[in-house]
Order: C-alpha cells, then structure tokens, then sequence
C-alpha cells in the first residue's frame, strides 16, 4: 500500500514538474518577446532617419546614437537583430569620425542606413 502511495507521489511530482517546466518556458518566452519589443522600439527610435536630414546634425549626434544602438544589440537575444544594430552603430561611428566626403558621401551613408533601417524593421517584426 506504502509503495502505490509513494508512486502515486512521485508521478504527480513528475506531473506538476513538467507543468512547471512548461509555465517556465512560456514564461522566458514572453520576457524575450517583450526584450525584443523594448530594444526594437527603442532601436527604431534612436535611428529615426529620414530623407530630408541635416548632415550636421547627424555628424553632431552620431556618437551617441552609436553608442546606443550598440547596448541595444548587446540586449538582444536574436542574433539577426543583434547584427543589424551593430552595422546601424558602425555606420554611425563611421559618420562621427569623419571618413565620409561631404554631401556624396553622406548621401551614401544615409542610402545604407537607410537600409539598415529597413532590416531593423523586418529583424522586429
């Protein structure tokens, strides 16, 4: 009698820690969803490029933007997210530190990013 009693334990153990492992994981996953929805968000905000930009202005707030759009990618968990906001900051620091030519150039930068924006876009959709 001891012994069915004691399976019977052990088996709805087993029952409830595998209910558990599953709450845990639906749990992870709604946290992930909602990290990826905080960096995107954000990420879409930093990056708010548009045509009609000030080229000045850019160069001005490069660095920071940046610098940002790189803690982003470190809290990204998806890897094609993570790389597209580590080209969106390498994009900027290469505006920063001056490599590009005046308006062609940055006519050309602003085209990649643009782009770049484009697969932040479908990275967070």
């Amino acid at each position: 009698m001891r012994t069915w009693s004691a399976l019977a334990a052990l088996g709805a153990m087993a029952v409830l820690a595998t209910g558990c492992a599953e709450v845990n994981d639906a749990a992870d996953q709604v946290n992930s969803a909602a990290g990826k929805a905080s960096v995107c968000a954000e990420a879409l905000g930093v990056a708010d490029l548009n045509p009609n930009v000030d080229p000045e202005q850019v160069r001005a707030d490069a660095e920071q933007k940046a610098n940002r759009l790189r803690e982003l990618g470190e809290q990204a968990t998806q890897q094609d997210l993570r790389q597209t906001l580590v080209a969106m900051a390498d994009g900027y620091l290469e505006l920063e530190q001056g490599k590009l030519d005046h308006l062609n150039g940055f006519n050309q930068w602003l085209q990649q990013n643009l782009r770049n924006l484009e697969q932040l876009r479908q990275a967070c959709a």
